[in-house]
């Protein structure tokens, strides 16, 4: 077997005019030759997309993100399949897993939970399996920000409010404190902040944000297992959610976020469904 890391070396070492003729030939949902890395949504089944219920239903081979993916979608769409949880299994023993299983005819899927493009650690698998002459390509998944905010009832982008989103995570293990951006973001007023990952360090995030100058009053609102049967909302200020949070002891799968948007506060009507979008036809019907 190839080296995982000698096969994202390799990878990222090709020439951008040499990049996969897939890429132009394929499109985001057309099911392909080889394994596919589908994401599972942000826990509920009926948010996994069609093209993902079809290649897990079709499947021989489930490999999943263990207790990331809910146990119901397992249960009602790849109850035939064999299912293989990825967690605690390094690329030594996952790549291998399913490439034999692939050789050996069996049809394979790779079930991350979100969508794998956030967070998903997914490129390096594939690059991986591609090295060992299995073919990958990705379906993707909702989002956990996405569900939060169809939890709390607004939008990520709101008109006067919020003009961009940031996707990110804390300091950590995973990430050294000059790579964590969370307060230049809260900091730029019309950001929506979605912090994922960090449950664990949500005080100490706030803290940091309050210590930097931030307005403690900056709503923040923490969803827990969005979309899950157990959802739970958790609502604050950068001043307070940090020990509502640790009264209510969620420690993982909480999507939080950042903003005014997080409360749908002060937005402003949107010029699509003004009038503005038909202006330009009414006023050339008035000159003709």
């Amino acid at each position: 077997m190839t080296d995982p890391q000698a096969a994202i070396d390799a990878e990222t070492a090709i020439p951008a005019a040499e990049r996969d003729e897939r890429i132009r030939s394929r499109t985001a949902g057309e099911i392909q030759e080889g394994i596919p890395f589908i994401g599972a949504g942000p826990g509920d089944p009926g948010l996994l997309t069609v093209t993902g219920r079809e290649l897990v239903e079709a499947a021989d081979l489930v490999v999943h993100a263990g207790s990331l993916v809910n146990s119901d979608l397992l249960d009602e769409y790849c109850a035939d399949a064999g299912q293989v949880s990825s967690i605690g299994k390094d690329l030594e023993e996952l790549v291998p897993l399913m490439r034999d299983a692939y050789e050996a005819g069996r049809t394979v899927v790779r079930l991350h939970s979100g969508d794998p493009a956030i967070y998903g650690a997914a490129v390096e698998q594939m690059d991986a399996l591609e090295h060992e002459g299995v073919p990958t390509y990705i379906v993707p998944g909702v989002t956990s920000a996405f569900a939060a905010s169809a939890t709390l009832r607004t939008q990520l982008t709101l008109n006067g409010v919020a003009n961009h989103v940031a996707f990110t995570r804390p300091q950590g293990k995973t990430l050294d404190p000059e790579e964590d951006h969370i307060g230049e973001f809260v900091g730029m007023g019309d950001v929506t902040t979605c912090i994922y990952l960090g449950t664990h360090a949500v005080g100490e995030t706030m803290d940091r944000l309050i210590a930097d100058g931030h307005d403690p009053e900056t709503p923040v609102a923490v969803v827990y297992h969005a979309s899950w049967p157990d959802e739970e909302i958790i609502e604050g200020t950068i001043a307070t959610i940090g020990d509502r949070l640790e009264e209510a002891g969620y420690r993982a799968s909480a999507m939080v976020v950042i903003g005014d948007a997080a409360r749908k506060a002060g937005y402003e009507r949107s010029y699509l469904y003004d009038g503005w979008a038909n202006r330009g036809a009414s006023e050339n019907e008035a000159d003709d």
